[in-house]
């Protein structure tokens, strides 16, 4: 399969090559929904490793990196589901993990534990207050019982 293209920056060709029979897929979805995929879950790999710290097995034991590799995991999939359920149509609904931890989550806030209730208060300058309450919503009707 080849693809060629002339960008603004000068000539961009893409060659694919298979053992798929010509008959079983065309090329053009072979290259988008194959080869194309493929890159983005090696972009989705990448983004665990560097912002989720999923590279950081350093320790001596086997068992304490791999954990340190599920806690990482854990917390992909729980962004991943922030970004799907809670972001869907905010501006945040396509970033990626770092995005969305150090603009919507690393935030000082004030929290007031009570015998009823925990308050948590964000400052009245957060400039994403809006689509925190938004998320937050969306995550409440999506999982009435977590909250």
């Amino acid at each position: 399969v080849g693809k060629a293209e002339h960008l603004e920056k000068g000539p961009n060709p893409r060659f694919v090559v298979t053992s798929l029979k010509s008959e079983e897929r065309d090329a053009r979805s072979l290259y988008e929904q194959e080869y194309c995929a493929r890159g983005e879950m090696e972009n989705r790999i990448k983004e665990q490793q560097l912002h989720l710290f999923a590279d950081r097995t350093s320790t001596e034991t086997m068992r304490a990196n791999q954990l340190r590799l599920w806690f990482s995991s854990v917390a992909y999939v729980l962004l991943n589901e922030l970004r799907r359920v809670g972001l869907c149509s905010t501006e945040f609904s396509q970033a990626q993990c770092n995005t969305i931890r150090t603009k919507l989550l690393k935030i000082g806030a004030q929290v007031k534990v009570s015998v009823r209730r925990i308050a948590v208060c964000l400052s009245s300058a957060y400039p994403y207050k809006e689509i925190f309450q938004l998320a937050f919503q969306n995550i409440r009707k999506a999982y009435p019982m977590l909250c």
